[in-house]
């Protein structure tokens, strides 16, 4: 279905939802955009590299970039309570719309990257999960089919973190939902804390990947070998870990040291093609003397 197919699509099943004639979403030189309020949401990709061969992308970050939607005065406030999770606890409602339609705006914006087979990392707000109460990733798997992908190429990424901690039973409740639909689960570490709690953490959740910041690893005297015992771990409930943000040559090299399995970063962004297409392997090939 043509992209300005799936755009209108979107916006009469909004309209009839919510029994409104507004129509959040736009395309426009080929990129959509969504309307939250005064707010205009897009989406930026950021490529997952194997971390032995950061030539090949494995999958994409989606991210969101928030702009005024009209030439007003917008409350930098607003702006924060949307994207540092600081909006009342009360207001699920308009947390899960917001979600909904940033998602919305990641998969169409998406399309045009799909055809690189990998996966698709997208953070979903723990407030989220506790708002739904049934059928975690139902409506979600509605657009994934209609934008003719699959749910098993995107990654539902939670951030742990300790507010939650006393609802983690209904976390797991959610993220078992989503898994049950097809979709994988990431595990993302605010900041690197070895031990016990870290691993029971990892056992309970089995991850099919777990996140960390190379930027949380700077403000502390690396510890390669708990970062090693932090990949077995994940390893052996049959996960993956990347290691994300690496804008130096230093935290590539502790990815490699510790043995991440994938990396992402503003550090690799001279690299211009993908190791794993047939004619710049063959390229490749012949830089290296056969």
């Amino acid at each position: 279905m043509p992209l300005q197919s799936l755009v209108d699509y979107f916006n009469d099943r909004l309209g009839r939802e919510h029994g409104s004639s507004f129509r959040p979403f736009s395309l426009e030189d080929g990129k959509v955009s969504g309307m939250f309020g005064h707010l205009r949401i897009d989406s930026f990709f950021t490529p997952i590299r194997q971390t032995l061969k950061p030539t090949s992308i494995v999958g994409h970050i989606a991210q969101i970039t928030v702009a005024p939607g009209k030439p007003q005065q917008l409350c930098a406030s607003q702006i924060e309570n949307l994207l540092a999770n600081r909006a009342p606890a009360a207001e699920f409602e308009s947390i899960i719309n917001f979600d909904r339609l940033c998602r919305t705006v990641h998969m169409l914006n998406y399309l045009t990257l799909a055809h690189l087979q990998g996966v698709l990392f997208l953070d979903v707000d723990p407030r989220h999960i506790l708002g739904i109460k049934q059928d975690h990733g139902a409506y979600f798997e509605e657009v994934i089919i209609q934008c003719g992908l699959q749910t098993k190429n995107v990654v539902i990424t939670l951030t742990a973190n300790s507010q939650y901690a006393r609802f983690y039973r209904e976390l797991m409740v959610g993220l078992d939902n989503y898994r049950r639909r097809g979709y994988q689960i990431a595990l993302k570490l605010e900041y690197f804390a070895p031990g016990s709690a870290t691993d029971d953490l990892i056992s309970q959740i089995a991850p099919d990947y777990l996140t960390l910041s190379a930027r949380h690893l700077e403000h502390r005297a690396q510890d390669d070998n708990a970062l090693q015992l932090l990949q077995q771990h994940v390893a052996k409930v049959g996960g993956k870990t990347l290691l994300q943000q690496i804008d130096e040559k230093k935290a590539d090299v502790c990815a490699r040291t510790a043995g991440f399995d994938w990396v992402e970063g503003g550090y690799y962004r001279a690299i211009a093609f993908d190791y794993l297409r047939p004619e710049n392997t063959a390229k490749q090939q012949a830089m290296m003397g056969g």
